[in-house]
C-alpha cells in the first residue's frame, strides 16, 4: 500500500470510530437527561399517590436503562468494528481536499486537543501546504517555483484550513500577492484546538527550520494571520524574541485580522452557560458538553498567548483570570482589520455584535481595561462586513499591498 493508501486507510478508520464513539456518548447525554426529567415526574407521582408510584418507576428505569445501553453499545461497537473493516480503494486522503480538510479542521477546533491525544491522525501537526499536501519547513524552498528573499507566511483561524483564504472561489491574497510584490508566500496549517501558545510555539519552531533551509538568503518576514491567526503570530514573535532565534529578526510586518486581542465574547458567553447548565440535572449533560471544548477556543476568553495563563489553573473557574499582556515586536509594524456587521461602527448593534464573533475593539486592542498597542493609523475597518469576510476582500487586499510594500522603518525599532 502506498503511503497515501496508508494516510487514507489511517484517516477514515479513525473518522469512523470517532463517529460512533460520539454517538455512544451523545446516547448517554439523552440518556442523562431523559433519567433527570423521569425522577422529577416520579418524584411529583409520590407526592400524589404515595409509594404506588414507586414499582412504576422501577420498571420504567430498568426498561429505558436498557434501551439506551444497547443503543449507546451498539454505536460504540459499530465504530469499532469499522474501524478494523473500513477503505475506500482510490479515494483521496480526506486531509489533503478542500471538504475532508474541512471537516477535520472543524472537528479540530472543537476538540482538537483531546484528538491530539487520542486520535492524532485527526489531529495533524502544523504544516506547511502546497496545494493541500504537507511540505517539512526543510522542503519548502525546493517545492515552490520561484523563492525570494522576502516571505509572507499566511495563518488561518479557528475550525479553518488555508482553503478558507479563497473564500467564495476567489484567488486568495497569497495568490495576488506573489504577482503584486515581489514575495513568496506560504500557507500554514494548524490544529487550532490546541492552546495557542502551543501552536506559537510550533510556528516558532517551523519558521526557524524554514530560514535555515531556504534556498536564498531571507530578508524580510511578514506574518498574516486571520483571528486566531493573529494571536499564533504574535504568540511566536515573542517566544523567539525571547530565544532570540533569527527568524524572528526578519519579522517587518504583522497583519492581524479579526484577531480577538482582548478576546471573544461568545467564548465569554459559553463560559459562563456551562457552568450553570451543569448545575441543572435535566442540562448537565449539555453543559459538560460545552466543557469539552477545545484548549484553543478556552484560550480566545481572553485573548491569552502564554503557557502561564492557562498552565495549572481550573479552567472552568468563574474566577476572571490575570493574563500576561504579551508586547508587540519592536522590529516589525503591526496591523489591524477591524469589521462590524452594521454600516456603522457606531451602531449599538455593531457595538454588541462586532463582526459576528468579534468586537471592533478587541480586533483593534483597545479598550477601557486594556491597550495592546496597535498604532490607530495602522487599522483599516470594514462596514457592513462579518467575520469571514476579512478572508478574502478587495479593501483588505489593497491595504495588504500598500502595507506590505511600505518598509520604512527607524534604525532603533529593528530586531537584532
Amino acid at each position: 500500500m502506498t503511503e497515501g493508501g496508508r494516510q487514507r486507510q489511517a484517516e477514515i478508520q479513525a473518522l469512523a470510530r470517532l463517529a460512533g464513539d460520539e454517538i455512544g456518548g451523545a446516547v448517554d447525554g439523552i440518556a442523562a437527561v431523559h433519567r433527570a426529567i423521569s425522577d422529577r415526574v416520579f418524584a411529583a407521582a409520590r407526592l400524589g399517590v404515595g409509594p404506588a408510584a414507586q414499582p412504576v418507576k422501577v420498571v420504567h428505569d430498568a426498561i429505558t436503562d436498557g434501551v439506551y445501553r444497547l443503543l449507546g453499545g451498539t454505536a460504540v461497537a459499530a465504530g469499532a468494528l469499522a474501524e478494523r473493516v473500513v477503505d475506500v480503494p482510490g479515494a483521496p486522503v480526506p486531509s489533503r481536499t478542500v471538504y475532508g480538510s474541512g471537516f477535520l479542521a472543524a472537528l479540530q477546533g472543537l476538540i482538537g486537543d483531546s484528538l491530539a491525544d487520542e486520535r492524532p491522525i485527526l489531529a495533524g501537526p502544523m504544516t506547511f501546504r502546497i496545494n493541500g499536501e504537507p511540505v517539512a519547513p526543510g522542503w519548502v524552498g525546493d517545492v515552490v517555483s520561484n523563492p525570494r528573499p522576502r516571505l509572507v507566511v499566511f495563518l488561518h483561524g479557528l475550525v479553518e484550513t488555508e482553503h478558507a483564504w479563497r473564500l467564495g472561489g476567489r484567488a486568495s491574497y497569497a495568490e495576488r500577492l506573489e504577482g503584486d510584490l515581489d514575495c513568496t508566500t506560504l500557507l500554514v496549517r494548524y490544529n487550532s484546538g490546541l492552546h495557542i501558545s502551543e501552536n506559537a510555539r510550533l510556528l516558532n519552531g517551523m519558521l526557524q527550520h524554514l530560514v535555515d533551509n531556504w534556498p536564498v538568503p531571507v530578508e524580510q518576514i511578514a506574518l498574516v494571520g486571520h483571528s486566531m491567526g493573529g494571536l499564533i503570530a504574535r504568540g511566536a514573535c515573542y517566544d523567539a524574541d525571547r530565544a532570540d532565534l533569527p527568524w524572528v529578526r526578519r519579522v517587518r510586518h504583522i497583519v492581524c485580522l479579526g484577531s480577538p486581542h482582548l478576546g471573544a465574547p461568545l467564548e465569554q458567553l459559553v463560559h459562563y452557560a456551562s457552568a450553570a447548565l451543569v448545575r441543572v440535572p435535566e442540562t448537565r449533560p449539555l453543559g459538560r458538553l460545552l466543557r469539552r471544548r477545545s484548549a484553543g477556543i478556552r484560550d480566545l476568553r481572553q485573548g491569552s498567548l502564554v503557557d502561564e495563563d492557562w498552565q495549572g489553573l481550573d479552567t472552568d473557574t468563574l474566577r476572571r483570570r490575570v493574563i500576561r499582556e504579551v508586547p508587540l515586536l519592536d522590529c516589525a509594524d503591526h496591523y489591524f482589520v477591524t469589521a462590524t456587521v452594521t454600516h456603522s461602527p457606531r451602531h449599538p448593534l455593531g457595538r454588541f455584535f462586532g463582526d459576528g464573533l468579534v468586537l471592533a475593539a478587541s480586533g483593534s486592542g483597545r479598550n477601557r481595561a486594556r491597550r495592546i498597542g496597535f498604532d490607530d493609523s495602522n487599522g483599516l475597518h470594514i462596514a457592513g462586513a462579518n467575520h469571514f469576510t476579512l478572508l478574502n476582500h478587495d479593501t483588505v487586499y489593497a491595504a495588504l499591498v500598500r502595507w506590505l510594500a511600505d518598509d520604512v522603518h527607524h534604525e532603533s525599532m529593528r530586531c537584532g
